[in-house]
């Protein structure tokens, strides 16, 4: 029976594009039919490749390969996500901190697919619905984060804040953050947030440069609703979800966020702890600035 790979890379760099045709040769010679994204396949240049299009390109996949940063991982995740297919980051990026593995793994990591030696974690995402006069509902989703935030520079954008149908707080900021365990190392993490294991089902919001006396980030259970209403006379707000897709907020609007439907499924090679993870992608200093004692 034929086996599916679904390629994604950032075909931008030459690196990246170097790399992906080695990946879909190795796969093509193992009996995979190699799906690389129609904009990409000229790029690739690649002989026995199929090119695929639209939100269906990995319906059927056996896999989705990641190449490149976190950038190319969360492109891939909107063509995984919705056929179910799991998918497997290799990091050609700088942090890549969504990939399961580097570069100077890529050989292992396809022999390791190929024999089928890998299990499969499903990672919590967010939905998300924005409802404002005048304009249509806006439905999307996130792996990492949903943001709303401030559309024009100069100015401080007021939102009131409901968890779970009872409201928080009125903040003066420059946004709110909601997030992901997955995305507690990214943009939350940034704005003051805790690092949550990826394990913990649980949903995270963080305030943004809040003018307030409390704006503390806040981990809450995966089963709460965030309600964030931009204030009906404040400025123009934007919501951005992973940063990829990206919405225009009138005041007076309303964003709904909740755990997500669907999962991203993740492929994992090893079972390797999540702290070894963060001292290795942030660069901890286990021993302490003070170095060990002995």
């Amino acid at each position: 029976m034929s086996r599916t790979a679904l390629l994604v890379t950032h075909t931008g760099r030459r690196r990246s594009t170097e790399h992906a045709r080695a990946v879909a040769a190795d796969l093509i010679a193992a009996g995979f039919e190699v799906r690389v994204v129609a904009e990409e396949a000229d790029d690739l240049d690649l002989p026995g490749v199929v090119p695929v299009t639209g939100l269906e390109a990995a319906e059927g996949a056996e896999i989705v390969f990641a190449l490149g940063g976190d950038g190319t991982f969360l492109r891939a995740a909107e063509l995984a996500r919705p056929a179910k297919v799991p998918l497997l980051g290799i990091n050609l990026g700088k942090v890549g901190f969504l990939a399961e593995a580097e570069i100077g793994d890529l050989d292992s990591a396809v022999r390791d697919v190929v024999a089928r030696n890998y299990t499969v974690d499903e990672r919590l995402t967010l939905d998300v619905t924005a409802e404002f006069d005048g304009g249509p509902t806006i439905e999307s989703w996130a792996l990492n984060e949903i943001s709303v935030e401030k559309g024009e520079r100069a100015q401080m954008l007021e939102l009131l804040v409901d968890v779970d149908g009872r409201p928080l707080s009125r903040y003066g900021c420059d946004g709110v953050v909601c997030a992901t365990p997955t995305g507690s190392t990214a943009y939350a993490f940034s704005g003051g947030g805790p690092v949550v294991w990826p394990e913990v089902e649980a949903l995270l919001l963080v305030p943004i440069s809040a003018h307030a006396l409390f704006s503390r980030p806040l981990v809450t259970a995966p089963t709460s609703t965030f309600a964030i209403t931009v204030d009906p006379f404040t400025t123009l707000a934007v919501m951005s979800c992973d940063g990829r897709r990206v919405y225009d907020l009138p005041p007076g609007a309303r964003v709904t966020v909740r755990r997500g439907a669907l999962p991203v499924r993740i492929v994992r090679l090893r079972d390797r702890p999540f702290t070894d993870r963060l001292v290795a992608k942030f660069g901890l200093p286990v021993q302490g600035w003070r170095g060990s004692r002995r």
